[in-house]
């Protein structure tokens, strides 16, 4: 965090999860640490890369200010995902009742004679949030997939997802397995009635 005078910054490096083709944004939270007005204003090395909600304003006192950073979509990722892009937060007091309408670059005028302070924030490449990976049942150290059942019937220490998914296998290999032997008991009775209506045709032409 900052130690500026007036405001407080969080956090002083811009953390981007880049991701080619896509809009990022992130955001950083100005606090003013004075009875006063403080006005604001944030500049950067690649104006057209990057779009600042709002640029400028005014921080009433002690109160905080969110501003949102967002980058253009990227068409190609920089060598060893580096990026050499600054910001550079000014601040300095103003009047009383000021309003972001208010703020002039001459605010900012260091020549005349403004006490203006100057925070620089480093822009960081992250790579982006990797979705979980599902857990495999029992692999939770110290658990077990079973658990115990006690005196009263109940069952302790199981979890109810691994009890519904072995009731469900179970369940479907008792479909299976019903399926199964009604399919044969169709095929036996299919190939008894296949050799009576042979025995019969032989017994005809016989006959």
């Amino acid at each position: 965090m900052s130690t500026g005078e007036l405001l407080s910054i969080e956090p002083l490096e811009l953390k981007f999860p880049f991701e080619l083709k896509k809009q990022i944004s992130c955001s950083l939270q100005l606090s003013n640490k004075t009875d006063s007005y403080v006005a604001f204003k944030v500049k950067t090395t690649n104006p057209k890369k990057y779009c600042v909600r709002p640029n400028a304003g005014v921080v009433l006192p002690r109160s905080t200010c969110d501003i949102i950073v967002t980058m253009q979509a990227q068409k190609e990722a920089p060598a060893d995902m580096q990026c050499k892009d600054k910001f550079l937060l000014q601040s300095v007091k103003a009047p009383d009742g000021s309003a972001a309408k208010d703020i002039t670059a001459e605010m900012f005028n260091k020549e005349a004679g403004h006490q203006v302070e100057e925070t620089k924030l480093k822009v960081v490449y992250v790579a982006p949030p990797q979705p979980p990976s599902p857990v495999p049942e029992g692999s939770e150290e110290g658990s077990s997939p079973r658990g115990s059942v006690s005196d009263n019937g109940h069952v302790n220490g199981a979890d109810p997802g691994t009890w519904s998914n072995s009731f469900l296998l179970q369940a479907l290999l008792m479909l299976i397995s019903w399926q199964a032997k009604s399919l044969i008991s169709k095929l036996t009775e299919e190939k008894n009635n296949a050799i009576q209506q042979n025995n019969k045709l032989r017994q005809e032409l016989v006959s």
